[in-house]
């Protein structure tokens, strides 16, 4: 793809061999209707250096780009004609900071065209900071097989090259494990009554937690194995972006997905920990600056015990 302006990928290409649910209309009150791909889905997202460039601009040439190579569009809106914030929850968005969306300026484009294997698909997001332009592409192959290579690759992460003219390269790479939260770390459930769960990625629609493992998670399993006589709750927070129903409803469905997890792979017992969301109602930072919004997006486990 080339881009308006000097691009770097902002995550790792992943690809799963599961389903996509491409969009083909605006949101409506029964949801989003969409079309089900099943096949290997390809996810990737770049910032762009495009100062001043609205999301159209950076849109269009995309959008040229897949015409040219044979993709006919599907469904194509902006903002508030996409459904803003039902839409953007609905569709299947990386999170910040791997893809930024302004609820005030998105675009959104389903395309497709027939491949040998069978229906190749792409869903294009676009949006834009003050200083940046973000994209985010999710490619669906029908019924094409991921090769071990590739499932390989991503196990250990991918990495890019970024190249002159706005265009990117991958490249092969080795990252590190994931940093694992110290254990003792928990105790400040303890001492301080609560503890933000670290590094926590939330996937399709920005509420269900990806596969993974979570250094923060496998900590607070751990405590609570170690203290069978305590609970805790889960506490979902957002951003002050979108209206404050809708974003306790997020909220509350990204700590239910978190206490799923505890649940179902570290054996915790159910009526050990619940899940509870307040939306925007409960900042750690301004919500005036980015930084200030991600550090407001965090799930929290609470002490509920009193003895």
């Amino acid at each position: 793809m080339e881009f308006p302006g000097p691009a770097t990928p902002t995550s790792p290409t992943t690809t799963t061999r599961t389903g996509y649910e491409l969009p083909t209309a605006a949101w409506a009150t029964s949801g989003l209707p969409s079309r089900l791909i099943e096949g290997a889905v390809e996810r990737t997202a770049w910032k762009i250096d495009a100062p001043g460039v609205a999301s159209l601009d950076l849109l269009e040439p995309l959008r040229n780009q897949l015409l040219a190579a044979g993709f006919k569009v599907v469904f194509e809106c902006e903002t508030e004609a996409c459904g803003g914030f039902d839409f953007r929850f609905a569709v299947d968005v990386l999170p910040e900071p791997q893809m930024h969306v302004d609820l005030g300026d998105f675009r959104f484009l389903s395309m497709q065209r027939a491949a040998p294997a069978g229906m190749e698909a792409v869903g294009l997001m676009v949006s834009r900071s003050d200083t940046r332009g973000f994209v985010q592409m999710t490619r669906v192959m029908e019924d094409a097989t991921v090769s071990p290579a590739l499932m390989a690759a991503n196990d250990s992460d991918a990495g890019f090259t970024a190249l002159s003219g706005g265009s990117v390269a991958l490249r092969a790479s080795v990252q590190p494990p994931l940093p694992a939260m110290a254990t003792d770390g928990m105790e400040k459930l303890l001492t301080g009554g609560a503890v933000v769960l670290a590094g926590l990625d939330f996937g399709t629609g920005a509420v269900d937690l990806t596969e993974g493992r979570y250094g923060s998670l496998a900590a607070l399993a751990d405590w609570l194995g170690r203290n069978p006589d305590k609970t805790v709750v889960l506490v979902g927070h957002t951003d002050a972006s979108g209206g404050l129903d809708a974003n306790i409803a997020v909220s509350k469905r990204r700590a239910a997905s978190v206490r799923a997890r505890l649940i179902g792979v570290y054996g915790i017992p159910p009526n050990q920990v619940e899940a509870q969301g307040v939306g925007y109602l409960s900042p750690v930072a301004s919500n005036l600056t980015e930084e200030g919004r991600q550090k407001n997006r965090r799930v929290e486990a609470v002490l509920t015990s009193t003895q």
